[in-house]
């Protein structure tokens, strides 16, 4: 596959652009068709095929004109070189200037003794002054003094391929690749080169051998500013997916509000990756498998070319959710998360039913029906919060929905499983059990700490078909893969 193609794509899948392996192959062609030359051309062609958001569209628009450059002939080349403001041929008309001015300066400062000796050093010194530089012997030191800007940018280039420059991905990595960088076109060798050049007895070597230390400072600024924007295509720049990958793991309880802000963004990517995930297989599985004689049976009319292909298809009964929270303080972020999870995986469960509960249970489904998810959310926590009482919550869910339980019910229950002493009534968690498909209890507590305290949790865990950890986005995760892969 075209590597410069491939690293384009690399580069919009950084910037959270979503691109599929087809969309990769319909780029592919695209390119194969109209090429690269046309650079116009190619933009426009690409936005056919890659972005599908007006979003994607801005950030494909931004991502192209950063990483796709116009040389100075109009030809369309990747952007790996150095910015062209940053190299300029006054630059190099600068140093020369430079070190000449530095050999006349030093050659004035040093005159003494007596006069005739003076004049004839003078004379000897400005006759190396004005002479021409000898040519030097590294093939780096060369192509610094030729000075010709695109040579340059494009060794640049060719080394940061050589190395993986597009492999960066923190910011401390920046001076481990642009040192990587000057190895690789010959600083070494040049190192070698100066270092006898400053020992040298002629004059003319010595005035080389700062020339080439001005350029080479010079080389390694420009290699610094070409690392730095390939850190900027290609690197997590604002830490974003270290940043979530940290927050999956954090405790719920334990984020602060600017993180559970992110983290609910975060929980609605995770339900539409899943719902995705779910409604492929679920119309796969509507289908059906291929019914072979029914097939062959209908097709005896086209001698035996199959045509009309039939399918086994059995009834899909409509599973059914039902989530039973606790919301009082202790566990009120898991329980809101929770939630928010559920509800945000319509295109893949049924309709879910929801209880909130601190001492009294209500069903608060119709809040998720009228209000916005956060609205509701926050509804259910100001009215339903207080103290626990698993005993009260269980009795009122038999008098409002026990009756609806049935061998096509999956109940998840998201609580502490802490009864400040009050009465069990696990009973009625027993013919929970005996009557649902599956019941799933998820504690927000560590392990270590059930069954300490007021908790109750080795009496209601035999009750259920699973118990499991809960307190972070992976966890949420995990558990949600599971509930689909139960409910249907």
């Amino acid at each position: 596959m075209d590597k410069l193609l491939t690293n384009f794509i690399r580069v919009l899948r950084n910037a959270e652009v979503r691109i599929s392996p087809a969309e990769t192959l319909d780029a592919v062609r695209t390119v194969e068709l109209v090429g690269y030359r046309d650079r116009s051309l190619l933009k426009s062609s690409l936005s056919l095929v890659l972005p599908k958001t007006q979003d994607d569209k801005v950030t494909f628009d931004h991502c192209f004109e950063k990483f796709f450059a116009v040389d100075a002939n109009g030809n369309v080349g990747v952007d790996r070189t150095i910015p062209r403001q940053n190299i300029e041929d006054a630059e190099l008309d600068s140093l020369e200037s430079e070190a000449l001015s530095s050999a006349g300066n030093s050659s004035n400062e040093g005159g003494g003794g007596d006069g005739g000796s003076s004049e004839s050093q003078s004379e000897q010194t400005g006759d190396a002054a004005t002479q021409p530089l000898p040519q030097p012997q590294s093939r780096l030191g060369q192509l610094l003094m030729q000075g010709d800007r695109m040579d340059i940018g494009a060794a640049i280039a060719a080394a940061g391929d050589e190395i993986g420059v597009q492999n960066i991905e923190v910011f401390t990595q920046k001076s481990v690749y642009t040192r990587k960088i000057m190895n690789a076109m010959g600083l070494e060798e040049l190192s070698s080169e100066l270092e006898a050049l400053r020992d040298s007895e002629s004059s003319l070597d010595r005035r080389l051998g700062t020339e080439l230390t001005r350029r080479r400072n010079w080389l390694r600024e420009r290699v610094r500013d070409y690392v730095e924007h390939q850190f900027l295509l290609h690197a997590d720049v604002t830490g974003k997916r270290l940043q979530d990958e940290l927050l999956r793991t954090v405790r719920l309880s334990n984020a602060d509000h600017r993180s559970l802000l992110r983290m609910q963004a975060m929980v609605l990517r995770m339900a539409k990756r899943l719902a995705s995930l779910y409604s492929r297989r679920r119309r796969v599985f509507r289908r059906g498998q291929l019914h072979v004689p029914r097939t062959l049976r209908r097709n005896l009319a086209y001698d035996g070319a199959i045509f009309d292909l039939q399918w086994r298809s059995s009834k899909v009964d409509r599973p059914k959710v039902i989530a039973i929270c606790d919301v009082s303080g202790s566990v009120t972020e898991y329980a809101k998360f929770m939630l928010m999870l559920l509800y945000s995986l319509g295109e893949a469960l049924p309709k879910v039913r929801s209880f909130a509960f601190s001492s009294e249970l209500a069903e608060v489904s119709a809040l998720f029906e009228s209000l916005k998810l956060e609205d509701a959310i926050a509804r259910i926590l100001l009215v339903h919060g207080g103290s626990t009482d698993y005993g009260r919550a269980l009795a009122d869910f038999k008098n409002l929905c026990l009756d609806d339980v049935d061998k096509r019910t999956t109940i998840v229950l998201i609580g502490d499983a802490r009864n400040n002493n009050g009465e069990l009534r696990s009973e009625i968690l027993k013919a929970m059990y005996e009557r649902c498909k599956r019941l799933i209890w998820l504690n927000p507590e560590p392990r270590s700490l059930w069954d300490t305290g007021d908790s109750e949790m080795q009496h209601y865990a035999v009750y259920c078909h699973q118990v499991e950890e809960c307190n972070s986005l992976a966890h949420l995760e995990r558990v949600a893969s599971h509930l689909l892969r139960a409910a249907h």
